[in-house]
């Protein structure tokens, strides 16, 4: 897929992170382009001293292209986004930007706002009830996405969170959204969803943008039924760990061993710290870290990996994390170390474990998904 992205008589260098040989995903899309070339049409006399606010970020074409124009905050909820984000604006020798994180507080008096829309609606009104609370009355509020993914529900949202909404035509499949904000629609953001799981005697957090908001998928029901109990488990990795259910189950299981929770998203981590303090005695036997998979951990250093990975990224479907992620089990496995994993039916996942570990075990499964197990 093309790296550069052409507009308005002006070039950017843009990959996807991690950066990968023949990538055939490309690092924007048509709602970038339409919001780039729409602030650019109506020529804003933009203030160098005032905020530009960017939300959900895909990899940097936004960050980057309005880096030059103002000071640039960007929100991002994806560590993987955060770091392409960072590899674009040095690709293409561009000043630095401030980026943070969704539960981080907004910069005050922000002049412009431009949101790609993000695939969970609670994650959108949360970010719309945080711009609510914040917005001055001449900000301009102008969000994008493909036009079948904006509903009559999205602008019912937008409209009952912010203020007085409005679209575009749609252009290249992709449309805007156009928002003023009202500040009487003002209120508290909300806490974290709570809800219990008696049968496991836990009572488990969500952010906004963490998967499954008021309940325990399936997908983890099963695993949980499956997680082993040995002593010579002496660190256990949960990859991709989401709220840390799975890893907080296996703390208990093994008392003795320290269990590292990992996940892009900085609301899972955020959630897995705050689980690990309600449903542990000790809750600094789990420590959960935002990371691309296992980078940077050290080879032969964990006995266990528990992993239940996704098979897309952002909106793209994609197999490549998946592979990511049982390589860099693979690696810091010790020898004899076990990979425990979760997964759709469909998706063929024994056939790569037996590719790279030479061999796999069906060790559960039900009408929709499979555990498997495989040894180093």
């Amino acid at each position: 897929m093309k790296p550069e992205l052409t507009l308005h008589e002006r070039t950017l260098q843009l990959c996807r992170y991690p950066v990968r040989d023949n990538d055939p995903l490309q690092a924007w899309d048509a709602a970038d382009e339409y919001l780039i070339n729409h602030v650019q049409e109506q020529d804003l006399n933009l203030d160098p001293t005032r905020p530009i606010l960017i939300l959900n970020d895909s990899f940097g074409a936004l960050s980057c292209w309005f880096a030059e124009k103002g000071k640039v905050t960007t929100v991002t909820d994806s560590f993987v986004a955060k770091q392409g984000i960072l590899n674009n604006l040095a690709a293409n020798q561009l000043p630095d930007i401030n980026i943070i994180d969704p539960l981080a507080e907004l910069p005050k008096q922000p002049q412009l706002v431009l949101m790609k829309l993000p695939k969970n609606n609670r994650l959108l009104v949360w970010q719309l009830q945080q711009l609510c609370q914040l917005l001055p009355d001449d900000c301009t509020v102008v969000a994008a996405d493909k036009a079948k993914q904006i509903h009559t529900s999205t602008l019912k949202l937008f409209e009952k969170h912010l203020g007085e909404t409005k679209t575009s035509l749609a252009v290249k499949k992709a449309r805007l959204v156009f928002c003023q904000a009202n500040p009487n629609l003002a209120q508290p953001l909300p806490e974290p969803q709570q809800w219990a799981v008696p049968e496991h005697d836990m009572t488990i957090a969500n952010h906004a943008n963490v998967f499954s908001s008021d309940s325990l998928d399936i997908g983890a029901r099963l695993l949980l039924e499956h997680i082993p109990s040995h002593n010579r488990y002496k660190g256990i990795v949960d990859l991709g760990c989401g709220n840390g259910v799975i890893g907080i189950k296996a703390a208990r299981l093994n008392p003795e061993a320290k269990v590292t929770c990992v996940d892009e998203s900085y609301m899972a981590v955020a959630s897995c710290k705050l689980n690990a303090e309600q449903n542990l005695d000790n809750a600094e036997q789990v420590n959960a870290v935002v990371n691309n998979c296992l980078d940077g951990f050290e080879p032969e250093s964990n006995d266990l990996v528990l992993c239940n990975p996704p098979f897309h990224q952002q909106n793209a479907i994609t197999s490549h994390i998946a592979w990511q992620m049982f390589c860099d089990a693979k690696r810091v496995l010790r020898a004899k170390g076990q990979l425990i994993i979760i997964g759709n039916r469909h998706l063929g996942y024994d056939e790569k474990l037996k590719r790279l570990f030479g061999n796999v075990k069906l060790i559960a499964q039900n009408n929709k998904f499979v555990v498997y197990q495989s040894n180093k």
